[in-house]
């Protein structure tokens, strides 16, 4: 087990200088524009910030889970075929946990912490444009 652990984190951070290092940056873009464009939408539709409202919102939770999902998996599934890709040439393996830790980390995490603060910074300057 712990030689899985260390392999998984010396794979993670092999990524940093490897080929095709650039997803690393386009990826997580990729998931900003969107959080972005799904968080003024929230602010537009006065719902709660996305990464708040999955904890206090159990009766909307699926439905915001479903809008997130849609908003976000593409890159997500992008992001599982780029690291297969890259498994394949530098390891000539296949490890599907990296895969989706790595898609998660380059998109779903950068969503969720943005998709949030842009609707409450949306909904703070609309706010102050009215007073």
């Amino acid at each position: 087990m712990d030689d899985v652990i260390s392999r998984f984190f010396e794979n993670l951070v092999g990524r940093l200088s490897g080929p095709m290092k650039f997803r690393l940056v386009l990826q997580p873009v990729m998931a900003v524009i969107f959080a972005v464009r799904s968080g003024l939408k929230d602010s537009r539709e006065g719902k709660p910030p996305y990464f708040w409202g999955l904890f206090i919102n159990p009766e909307g939770r699926a439905d915001m889970l479903r809008d997130g999902w849609k908003s976000v998996g593409r890159i997500f599934i992008f992001g599982i075929i780029m690291d297969v890709v890259y498994q394949i040439i530098v390891f000539r393996r296949f490890y599907p946990v990296e895969a989706l830790s790595v898609a998660a980390i380059l998109a779903l995490v950068p969503y969720l912490l943005i998709r949030g603060p842009v609707t409450r910074i949306a909904r703070w300057k609309s706010k102050r444009a009215t007073e």
